[in-house]
């Protein structure tokens, strides 16, 4: 059931759409890695700058490994930058330390589509984690048919924390451009190009998105033919 079930032909656009999405965002982040800013400013310098404007002084910046690796842990309040992005003066480099440094305000301000993300983090997790298992288990078992249902609700935790992600995302690139722009860090003339930068990333989000919504649908219309 598992390898010829039909349902699974309703996920292939949205896993198109996730290889398009994260080849975009590859080539598009190394296009512009080789496009030095005219502020030659530094990721770090920029993140750096931008978090002491806003008054985030204990929000530390720091170096790790990979590539696209970065992202704000508002637990610990740290902003991490990847190799790429660290010691980059490129419009590549300066667009994606803005973006993380435009979640650590939000998480400063109280932006409540990010509250309630991470409000539902654990739920989330929890639900992904079991949604599959208790679904399945179900749909082999006459007697447990009932775990299928329990197994929806989960997974639909995971994509409404899936859904909160896009406002969350969208909102941190458009203060990125923003704040890049007025405290110098690129010209009007790279608005545009560093705005690539952000829009291709923030497809993979979409298409992550897309996957979950899809995956949802798939579960309720295999919940459908249980019921025949």
């Amino acid at each position: 059931m598992l390898f010829y079930d039909w349902t699974w032909f309703i996920l292939i656009p949205a896993l198109a759409f996730a290889l398009w999405a994260q080849s975009r965002v590859t080539s598009t982040f190394q296009r512009f890695s080789q496009v030095m800013a005219s502020s030659r400013a530094t990721g770090e310098e920029a993140a750096r700058t931008l978090l002491n404007k806003a008054g985030l002084f204990d929000v530390r910046v720091e170096r790790i490994a990979g590539q696209l690796s970065d992202h704000y842990d508002p637990r610990s309040r740290v902003l991490r930058l990847s190799e790429p992005v660290w010691g980059s003066r490129s419009l590549a480099a300066l667009g994606v330390a803005a973006h993380e440094a435009g979640h650590a305000l939000q998480h400063a301000s109280g932006y409540s589509p990010l509250a309630l993300r991470n409000a539902i983090v654990p739920v989330a997790q929890f639900g992904s984690s079991l949604a599959f298992p208790l679904f399945f288990i179900g749909f082999i078992f006459n007697s447990a048919a009932w775990l299928m249902d329990l197994g929806i609700l989960f997974f639909s935790a995971a994509v409404v924390f899936q859904a909160l992600t896009l406002p969350v995302e969208f909102d941190a690139s458009n203060r990125a451009i923003r704040l890049l722009q007025s405290e110098g860090f690129i010209s009007g003339q790279e608005v545009a190009k560093t705005k690539q930068v952000l829009d291709a990333a923030a497809m993979t989000y979409v298409a992550a998105t897309a996957m979950a919504a899809l995956q949802l649908l798939r579960l309720v219309l295999l919940r459908g033919t249980r019921n025949d």
